[in-house]
């Protein structure tokens, strides 16, 4: 057992680099053949859509939260489960095609430590079930005891961090998009996308070995599709953002050669939700990490809706440095809005 699963990592370690070299960015625009696609029109359905959907290619549950901790300190954390197939459908045993990644970082101003799981499908070593609902690879877990998310429990750890959280949704799920339907170029690109972002946090965080307690709040997203970029889409910076005003904004942009493609929701604090057009939400760099490589400052703006505002790093190193590397951590928000949130930025590295 022990020399497969070296071998299941020594194959992931050298198939994601090989991928992401291909089509997009971590080899998100490579054809779909033989995997299933979104379509426009398909209702989401719960708990069934909290559950893996094996036809299609990539899929991911991701919880990110910003906390301060017992001294007012702000800090960040993030949990995610990632679902690769090499091909359509499910097998019992190590011949399943399903391949699990997970992810967990803690964030502070001056520190940012992360560690990763992995995990081969058909083993019981990874896996979602949704009622239930329990997500897991290897000993983290997030789960609930409600068909609806309305209530989370999270725990993580890494050689240098561990942390237990306790999550209480203010709002229902969020359906992004067109109804679930997210589209991500003109192309015709698309996932499906659903989310969470009106959860409570309470509980402890630990950094080398000093445990605190937090309080905070947090924002889970969920997404499957088969080719969500086109090929010549070379990454993406995807913001959730939480303004004091009870608003909260989810922009994206994807980054390409001919146009970087943008959209994104706008959260009323009531949960209802207004779908923003491709261009309607814009982010421009303002400043740039002290290696030059990544922004970390960027001009946020939604005119329609009159939003202007900053949103800066509170940790410029924020980098998941895995399998595939990516930029991931919390920001502040200053501008005619206030707020915190989190950016995901890839294709820089």
């Amino acid at each position: 057992m022990r020399t497969r699963f070296r071998a299941l990592i020594t194959f992931l370690i050298l198939a994601w680099p090989a991928t992401a070299a291909a089509q997009g960015y971590a080899g998100l625009g490579s054809t779909a053949e033989g995997f299933a696609l979104p379509e426009r029109g398909t209702a989401l359905q719960f708990p069934r859509d909290h559950s893996p959907h094996p036809d299609f290619r990539i899929e991911w549950w991701y919880l990110t939260a910003n906390l301060k901790d017992e001294d007012g300190d702000p800090m960040g954390i993030q949990w995610t489960l990632f679902r690769s197939a090499l091909r359509p459908g499910d097998t019992e045993g190590w011949a399943s095609p399903q391949i699990w990644m997970g992810h967990a970082a803690v964030t502070t101003a001056t520190r940012h430590t992360s560690a990763e799981r992995l995990a081969r499908g058909g083993t019981g070593a990874a896996g979602v079930t949704p009622a239930p609902f329990s997500a897991r690879i290897g000993d983290w877990h997030m789960t609930s005891p409600d068909t609806a998310l309305q209530n989370l429990f999270l725990e993580a750890s890494g050689d240098h961090f561990s942390y237990s959280l306790q999550l209480a949704a203010q709002t229902p799920l969020i359906l992004q998009g067109d109804r679930g339907y997210s589209v991500k170029y003109r192309d015709g690109q698309a996932s499906y996308y659903y989310s969470q972002p009106g959860y409570r946090a309470t509980g402890t965080v630990t950094l080398d070995g000093k445990e605190t307690s937090v309080t905070g709040k947090a924002w889970l997203d969920r997404e499957w599709s088969s080719q969500p970029l086109s090929p010549d889409q070379t990454g993406w910076d995807w913001f959730s953002l939480r303004f004091d005003t009870g608003e909260k904004l989810m922009g994206f942009v994807l980054r390409g050669p001919r146009e970087g493609f943008t959209s994104g929701s706008l959260i009323a604090s009531d949960g209802s939700t207004t779908p923003l057009p491709p261009g309607s939400f814009t982010a421009l760099p303002q400043a740039y990490s002290p290696s030059g490589d990544v922004p970390v400052a960027w001009q946020v703006q939604v005119p329609d809706h009159g939003i202007d505002v900053t949103v800066r790093a509170l940790n410029p190193d924020a980098w998941m440095q895995h399998s595939f590397t990516y930029w991931e951590g919390p920001v502040t928000v200053h501008g005619n809005r206030t707020g915190s949130g989190y950016l995901e930025m890839t294709g820089y590295r």
